[in-house]
């Protein structure tokens, strides 16, 4: 096989490589209806590593909720609309020995994210409850009634909304049927299964390309 040649198979498949590689990049991501849940910390809302079951808030502190359409994966999700001030939040309710006090934003998203339902106006409370209680159980006391799946996924707060569970829309702005939430979960999204047709077709052309530069070569002999 002569450099020139050899150049030329090189080229080919680095080209075929590099578009491999960027069709194999991650779709972007999807758009699901569902509570995100967030910590106030310092003067911003902050993504809340650990789920409502696990996370136990400290006296003085504030959680937040935010119903809405957003990405998943929580950092991008949509914030609580409202500043968590714990002293504007929790200022009238008195301390009270063996006790903590956790202030509460609930910020029930707009009509473009519902489900057909009107959402409730934004609120705030001030649980006071055990040193131990965790986030679903400063939640359960202030915001009642709350909905969960088989999985113990969080679907609705005060009630809201009435139906579904982290819907997860289509293109057309519709709910499809697969549904996930990482933003309330201790766990991670599964991934997804099946062959990528890209990687293969991209495969079949290297293959191809190899091929027929093999075919040149003997032709030139």
């Amino acid at each position: 096989m002569t450099p020139a040649v050899v150049r030329f198979v090189a080229g080919v498949v680095a080209g075929v490589l590099i578009l491999l590689v960027l069709g194999a990049a991650p779709a972007q991501a999807a758009g699901y209806r569902y509570w995100s849940f967030w910590k106030w910390s310092g003067s911003a809302w902050a993504y809340q590593q650990q789920g409502p079951t696990v996370y136990v808030p400290q006296d003085g502190g504030v959680d937040g909720w935010r119903f809405a359409v957003s990405p998943d994966g929580g950092r991008d999700a949509a914030r609580p609309g409202t500043d968590a001030d714990f002293a504007t939040i929790c200022g009238a309710t008195p301390e009270q020995q063996g006790r903590k006090r956790v202030g509460v934003v609930l910020d029930f998203g707009t009509a473009a994210d519902s489900a057909g339902e009107t959402p409730p106006g934004r609120r705030t409370a001030c649980a006071v409850v055990p040193g131990n209680a965790s986030s679903a159980e400063v939640l359960a006391t202030v915001a009642p009634p709350l909905r969960y799946d088989s999985n113990g996924l969080l679907c609705a707060i005060a009630g809201y909304p009435k139906s579904g569970c982290a819907d997860q829309l289509g293109a057309a702005g519709q709910p499809s049927s697969e549904a996930t939430l990482v933003a309330v979960r201790d766990d991670p999204a599964p991934g997804s299964d099946g062959p990528d047709l890209g990687v293969i077709g991209g495969a079949v052309l290297v293959t191809a390309l190899a091929a027929g530069a093999v075919w040149q070569v003997r032709r030139r002999r």
